[in-house]
């Protein structure tokens, strides 16, 4: 007996989802996303405001786009993410349908139906996306997960520690003032 046939989706499937309807597509395989809830948005506005912030003081040349944003991880029509924080570097990645190619740095906020999404399957793709830094933030468990691939580094910080970003060696986010905010 053959075994079934996976359907494999692209790009334009994604587009072809009802109004409202959001998911992620990674090597072909859609994953559907629920409405984040409230402290997730919370969360986003943080670390958005804060690196945004940052960025402007500096006169930097990095953008940082909050979700939902398409970001566009390979060279084929099989990959399309939106990231609750993408920070990009090179001008040349962001298009008018959002970012071709891999962020320098992403930041998940796990909700309960995107856990094994974060930890897991996020984390294979971004790395060999050619992401540089990934932070996943995990409020159930008040704790951030951070990832800097170049350096092949993972640690985890709790929500009173102060983390150092690594593609700004100079940008600290004190996770203290998360709840203050």
């Amino acid at each position: 007996m053959p075994l079934p046939q996976v359907k494999i989706y692209t790009v334009d499937d994604i587009y072809a989802l009802p109004d409202g309807e959001r998911a992620e597509l990674i090597d072909g395989q859609i994953y559907f996303m629920a409405p984040p809830n409230t402290k997730h948005q919370r969360l986003v506005h943080f670390f958005d405001r804060e690196i945004g912030n940052y960025i402007q003081r500096k006169n930097g040349e990095c953008e940082v786009f909050p979700a939902p944003f398409a970001v566009f991880l390979n060279e084929n029509n099989r990959n399309y993410v939106e990231p609750d924080i993408s920070v990009i570097c090179d001008k040349n990645k962001i298009t008018e349908k959002g970012c071709v190619g891999a962020p320098d740095w992403i930041i998940e906020i796990v909700s309960p139906g995107s856990r094994k999404m974060d930890y897991y399957i996020k984390l294979f793709k971004y790395r060999t996306a050619g992401v540089k830094e990934y932070w996943i933030v995990d409020d159930e468990k008040n704790l951030v997960t951070v990832y800097d691939f170049q350096n092949e580094d993972g640690n985890d910080y709790t929500f009173s520690d102060t983390i150092q970003a690594g593609i700004y060696p100079d940008l600290t986010i004190d996770l203290r003032t998360i709840n203050k905010n």
